[in-house]
């Protein structure tokens, strides 16, 4: 059985979905300690040609707390944002169709930011067609005691994985050598080039994949998720 460990990221980019794509098991960590610098709960979409960032407001909380422990501030407005991104793509050839899931995702009554982000991509996966079960982290028992590698690992062993498939931004971190002792193959992804029209402007790639969704039609978004990556072995060690 293959399968990949992330994250949550809130409407992410098109490799997060090509992973969820080309494994039989997809976990995201809801006890992990959340991050500012990452993308857990903002992302990028397009207006005017130029990419501009969406973000979910949180309530002041202690920066130790994790992911699942975060709340939505109060200050957040659903309809400001829906608005936002209404107003960028309302002549985009897939509006009307991914408009309203856009509105359901922006305005789930969830204030519990993992909540509220794995409702998106419950979503986001079931308008694509997307099969590959979403399993969270904490339901396979605590690993918290583990760190990087080895809680990788003890994942994997929960779900009896052969094959662990990671971003190619993890290639420098993980040995093959301590995935193959546990009888696990060891690949990354790596997105390779892609494009499509976004109105007449240049080509934005590694936007949400909420703008590859309004200027494709499911058919044409799932090829692009399907195609366009390579497998990476990983270094020798």
């Amino acid at each position: 059985m293959r399968a990949a460990i992330m994250q949550p990221y809130f409407l992410p980019y098109i490799g997060y979905f090509q992973l969820i794509g080309q494994v039989d098991r997809f976990v995201i960590y809801d006890d992990i300690q959340f991050t500012k610098k990452g993308w857990i709960q903002r992302n990028r979409f397009l207006r005017n040609g130029e990419p501009v960032l969406f973000t979910l407001p949180l309530r002041k909380a202690s920066d130790y707390l994790d992911v699942r422990d975060r709340e939505i501030s109060e200050s957040y407005n659903a309809k400001q944002m829906i608005a936002q991104i209404a107003n960028a793509y309302r002549k985009a050839p897939q509006f009307d169709q991914v408009m309203p899931l856009i509105e359901e995702i922006f305005g789930y009554a969830d204030t519990n930011l993992f909540g509220f982000v794995k409702h998106s991509l419950d979503r986001v996966c079931a308008y694509l067609d997307l099969k590959t079960p979403i399993i969270v982290s904490s339901d396979l028992g605590d690993s918290t005691d583990l760190k990087g590698q080895d809680r990788v690992l003890a994942i994997c062993k929960a779900l009896e994985v052969t094959e662990y498939v990671n971003p190619i931004g993890g290639l420098n971190l993980y040995q093959a050598s301590a995935f193959c002792a546990k009888g696990i193959r060891l690949q990354f992804m790596r997105r390779t080039d892609y494009s499509y029209a976004q109105f007449s402007h240049p080509f934005v790639p590694d936007l949400s994949i909420l703008d590859i969704m309004m200027f494709n039609a499911v058919a044409e978004a799932r090829d692009l998720i399907a195609t366009r990556y390579e497998m990476v072995p990983p270094n020798n060690d």
